[in-house]
C-alpha cells in the first residue's frame, strides 16, 4: 500500500468492519474486526505514525469493532425473534385457513390466495369445504368487511362456524342461519373496532354439491357471483334471491332461498371474492374476469388457477392491493373418483 504525508488510507481499513456487520453474525464481524486491527498495525508501522496518532486510530479502531459486533449480535438476536414470530403466526394463519384437498367426494379442487400484507398469509378473504352425510359436498367463499392481518378474527368465527354448522345442519337454509347467529353474536368480540370503526358483516356464497345428482344448491349472502364454466362456455350465475351479508340482521331460515344449478362431471365452478374483479389496471379499468376466463386453455382447477394469476397481474401491473381468494371446483367423470 503506497501512501504519503498528506493521504493517510490506513484508517479506511474500518470500513471492514463496519460492512461486515450489515451481513454476518457477530462471529464473523469479530473476525474481521480482528484482521482490521492486524492490518492497522501494520500501516501504521509502515507509514512511521507517530505515537499519538498511532494510538488515537488503534482506539478509535478497537471501540468501532467492539460497536459493530454489538450491532450484529442485536441484529441476529432481532432476526431470530422476528423468524420464531412469523413462523407461530404461520402456523396460527394455517389453522383459521386450513388449505383444502386436492379431492373431496367426486370433486377436484384448487385455489389461489393472495394476501394484502407482504407479512400475511391469509387476510379478510375466506373459503372451506367440509363432508356433509348425505353425501355431499359443502362449500363456503366469503370476504369479511376489512382485510390483512386485522381480519383474522372475524375470518375465524365464520370458519368455526361453517365448519361446525356443516356437518349439523340438515340443508343450507339452516347452516345459513346457524351462520348468522354465530356472526351477529361474536364478531364485535373479534372484529378490529378501533381501526374499523363501522358495521362488521361477512359477504358469503354457500354452495351443496351432492356426490350422485349432476347438479349443486347456493345460497348466495351478498358476494360475487360465481361462473360456471361448461365446455368452454362461461355463465354467470346471477340469481335474483341474493340475501343480505352475514351479521347484518339476515333472513330466518325459512326465508333464504336455494338455487340450483346443472353441474355436470366436467365442468369447473370457479368462486372469487371482489379483490379478483376489483383489481384495476394502470389505466384504472376492472379485471374482467368472467370475460377473461374463455382465452385460458387450462382444463384443471390448479391449471386454471395459474392462468388467472398470470393474467390478474399482468392486467393490474403489480401484486393486487386487496385480499384475493378463488377456489376453483370440478366436477370428476365416474371412473376417476376415488
Amino acid at each position: 500500500m503506497m501512501s504519503s504525508t498528506a493521504i493517510h488510507l490506513g484508517p479506511l481499513v474500518a470500513l471492514a468492519p463496519a460492512v461486515t456487520a450489515a451481513f454476518a453474525g457477530p462471529r464473523m464481524t469479530a473476525f474481521v474486526g480482528l484482521v482490521a486491527i492486524g492490518a492497522q498495525e501494520l500501516v501504521d508501522g509502515y507509514n512511521g505514525e507517530n505515537m499519538t496518532n498511532h494510538i488515537a486510530q488503534f482506539a478509535a479502531l478497537v471501540g468501532l469493532c467492539a460497536a459493530m459486533v454489538a450491532t450484529s449480535y442485536v441484529r441476529e438476536h432481532r432476526t431470530w425473534q422476528l423468524t420464531r414470530l412469523r413462523s407461530v403466526a404461520d402456523a396460527a394463519q394455517r389453522c383459521v385457513l386450513r388449505p383444502p384437498p386436492d379431492q373431496i367426494g367426486p370433486l377436484r379442487l384448487g385455489w389461489l390466495y393472495l394476501a394484502a400484507e407482504d407479512e400475511a398469509q391469509i387476510g379478510g378473504d375466506l373459503f372451506a369445504t367440509a363432508r356433509g352425510s348425505d353425501p355431499c359436498t359443502r362449500v363456503i367463499m366469503g370476504d369479511v368487511r376489512g382485510k390483512g392481518v386485522g381480519a383474522i378474527g372475524e375470518v375465524s368465527v365464520v370458519l368455526g362456524a361453517f365448519r361446525e354448522g356443516a356437518h349439523r345442519c340438515p340443508d343450507l337454509r339452516d347452516l345459513v342461519a346457524a351462520l348468522e347467529d354465530s356472526v351477529s353474536r361474536d364478531i364485535e368480540e373479534v372484529a378490529d373496532i378501533e381501526a374499523d370503526l363501522g358495521e362488521h358483516f361477512i359477504t358469503a356464497l354457500m354452495l351443496e354439491i351432492p356426490d350422485r345428482d349432476e347438479s349443486a344448491d347456493l345460497i348466495n349472502c351478498g358476494h360475487p357471483p360465481p361462473l360456471l364454466i361448461h365446455r368452454s362456455h362461461v355463465t354467470t350465475l346471477d340469481f335474483d334471491h341474493s340475501s343480505p351479508p352475514l351479521g347484518m340482521g339476515g333472513l330466518p331460515a325459512t326465508g333464504q332461498h336455494i338455487d340450483s344449478i346443472v353441474f355436470e362431471p366436467g365442468d369447473i365452478l370457479l368462486l372469487y371474492t371482489d379483490g379478483v374483479i376489483e383489481a384495476r389496471s394502470p389505466s384504472g379499468e376492472f379485471y374482467p374476469l368472467a370475460e377473461r376466463l374463455g382465452s385460458f386453455s387450462g382444463s384443471t382447477p390448479d391449471a386454471l388457477l395459474r392462468d388467472i394469476q398470470g393474467d390478474l397481474i399482468s392486467h393490474a401491473g403489480r401484486e393486487p392491493a386487496d385480499d384475493v381468494a378463488l377456489l376453483a371446483i370440478q366436477r370428476l367423470p365416474a371412473q376417476k373418483q376415488r
